[in-house]
């Protein structure tokens, strides 16, 4: 039993979990991708989107982002689950009310990592936008993406993309490199979110981006983002991709919600995000 074998315990609905290795021909993937996604759980894309992009999905999450920050400032303790007023703030399924957002979750690069990592038939299965506010000391748990619902196949994608520098003093991913080879591990709740584990351990590892980049990793790659220790707001859009048919078992619930859960990739081939329909655009939640 090796060392992260020891750390961790699996997760009471894991069981007989086998780690697949991205299958070929690939049409984004290069080979060093592949072999870091495969041994390690992620892999780092600079410049994945341009500036004029990363400037237009900040003007489409702001006012949204602003209004969920002032939902927070006026609840009991200033929190909502895990999110908290002037701290961390969470803006979810952006998609439903901006085709702009829409349509960059089934960019061509998006669609082409599914197609690689996943296979022929993937669709959106989340979003949302981080905010971690200025002088924020608190880091965001050590976590698989899975531990919070589970979902079988238990592999799905996250692609974290910075839309402001992401360093290491204002909260850059971190990762446990080869963590997500036993499948989903035991969580614990705490008040700043679930957990597999308290401390970094020697293996972790921090991924620094710059504006436009991102990090590609398994729902079951362990990893957390630390404390904001600057004054300035470090900003990230996250989009979580599924196998069609995949559904949070404790639930019973498919991951297919029209409204937010469309294909990006159908039959292997592209699908463009469809149209926001006017009474859904219209919404100001």
């Amino acid at each position: 039993m090796d060392l992260l074998e020891q750390a961790f315990e699996l997760h009471d609905l894991n069981h007989g979990f086998v780690w697949s290795a991205p299958k070929r021909p690939f049409r984004r993937l290069t080979e060093e991708q592949a072999q870091s996604f495969n041994q390690l759980g992620f892999f780092v894309v600079e410049n994945a989107l341009d500036a004029s992009t990363v400037e237009r999905a900040i003007a489409e999450i702001d006012p949204r982002e602003s209004k969920v920050e002032q939902y927070l400032r006026e609840q009991p303790n200033r929190r909502h689950f895990i999110a908290e007023a002037d701290g961390i703030s969470f803006t979810t399924h952006l998609v439903k009310r901006s085709q702009f957002l829409r349509d960059l979750s089934a960019a061509p690069i998006f669609a082409d990592l599914c197609h690689d990592l996943i296979g022929p038939d993937v669709r959106l299965y989340n979003d949302q936008a981080v905010y971690k506010k200025p002088e924020y000391p608190k880091q965001f748990p050590w976590h698989q993406d899975n531990g919070y619902n589970f979902v079988e196949p238990q592999a799905y994608l996250t692609c974290w993309v910075a839309l402001t520098d992401a360093t290491v003093e204002n909260g850059c991913p971190w990762i446990i490199p080869g963590g997500h080879l036993r499948g989903t591990l035991k969580h614990h709740l705490t008040e700043l979110g679930w957990a597999c584990r308290e401390e970094d351990g020697s293996e972790a590892i921090p991924a620094p981006l710059r504006a436009g980049g991102m990090v590609v990793f398994s729902s079951l790659t362990p990893h957390r983002t630390g404390p904001n220790l600057t004054n300035g707001v470090r900003k990230a859009y996250i989009l979580q991709y599924a196998s069609h048919g995949s559904c949070k078992v404790e639930h019973n619930d498919r991951c297919d919600d029209t409204e937010r859960q469309y294909f990006v990739v159908r039959n292997g081939e592209r699908v463009p995000a469809p149209a926001i329909q006017e009474s859904r655009s219209s919404s100001t939640h």
